[in-house]
């Protein structure tokens, strides 16, 4: 049997790793993670956009370890918060944040807010890397509903307990994972870089190893 791509998933989130890896499952690449690694770098996120942190994660990472690296950057942004917290959105309460404090300052900013206009956006961005630094692929998703007035749910990460998708009445907190991996905004931008991945492959561009 033949090996397979390599490709390294560049963030230090476990449990964002284990979305993508699983979302990256059906292609049959060897999916591995920073902690296979331990000399990762620990890119600075200076990017003022998704697409270009996404970017500079992958790039950053691929030309460090020599190797493919996918990495996406993603947040929240909140219609009645003019799209804060944006790019801060995993350290909104600062260097020290922690999913229980950015969602409370987020509950604390909409408190005044009434329900419909609560609206909000997850958003996703993917980039694509060769080994030499090269941003080879890019994609983006994007997942509408409403932020609660309270948590519910205890699965998923991050925004998940307060984020409702309005079809559904559930927040991503509440929904199974495999539900979660369909509707997501980083299922979404997974589902649209998957063919640009699998054309860099089947064209013999991908290095094994």
């Amino acid at each position: 049997m033949s090996p397979r791509p390599r490709l390294v998933i560049g963030t230090a989130n476990r449990k964002k790793g284990q979305e993508l890896a699983a979302l990256l499952a059906p292609v049959g690449l060897e999916v591995q993670t920073p902690a296979d690694y331990p000399q990762t770098l620990a890119v600075e996120e200076t990017g003022e956009t998704f697409a270009a942190n996404a970017r500079l994660k992958a790039a950053q990472q691929a030309g460090h370890l020599g190797r493919w690296v996918l990495a996406d950057d993603s947040g929240l942004a909140v219609d009645a918060l003019n799209g804060a917290p944006g790019v801060f959105s995993a350290r909104y309460t600062g260097q020290d944040a922690t999913d229980r404090s950015n969602n409370q300052r987020l509950l604390e900013e909409l408190q005044s807010v009434p329900v419909e206009k609560r609206t909000a956006r997850f958003i996703c961005c993917m980039a694509l890397a060769d080994p030499s630094g090269q941003i080879r692929a890019e994609s983006e998703g994007h997942c509408c509903g409403r932020i609660t007035f309270e948590p519910r749910g205890t699965s998923g990460f991050g925004y998940d307990p307060l984020f409702e998708i309005l079809e559904y009445h559930r927040t991503f907190g509440e929904l199974t994972p495999a539900v979660k991996s369909v509707l997501s905004h980083r299922a979404r931008a997974a589902e649209h870089l998957i063919p640009q991945l699998m054309a860099l492959v089947d064209a013999g561009e991908w290095v094994v190893g």
